[in-house]
C-alpha cells in the first residue's frame, strides 16, 4: 500500500459494509415478501443512507466501484491504491 490510511477510512468503510450487509438481507427478505411495505420502506431508507455514505467516502478516499458507477476526481484515481478490498 502507498499511503497510510486513517482509522476515520476504517470507520467509514465499516459503515458502507454494515449498510450493504442490511440491503442484502433486506433484498432476500424481500423476495420471499414483496407487499412488506415496512421492509419496502426499511430497503429505500437504508438504499438512500447507503449512497449518501459512499458519495462521501468517494469524495475523501476515492472511488469504490469502477465502470462508471463512480466518479473520479483528477488525477485518475482508480490506479491508486489500496482499493477498499485490500484493507
Amino acid at each position: 500500500m502507498s499511503e497510510v490510511l486513517t482509522e476515520d477510512y476504517y470507520r467509514k468503510l465499516e459503515e458502507l459494509q454494515q449498510l450493504d450487509f442490511v440491503l442484502v438481507e433486506l433484498t432476500l427478505y424481500l423476495d420471499t415478501h414483496p407487499n412488506d411495505m415496512q421492509a419496502l420502506q426499511q430497503f429505500n431508507k437504508t438504499a438512500q443512507q447507503r449512497q449518501q455514505c459512499a458519495y462521501h467516502f468517494e469524495m475523501e478516499y476515492g472511488p469504490l466501484l469502477q465502470f462508471g458507477h463512480s466518479y473520479s476526481r483528477y488525477p485518475w484515481q482508480w490506479s491508486q491504491t489500496p482499493w477498499p478490498w485490500q484493507v
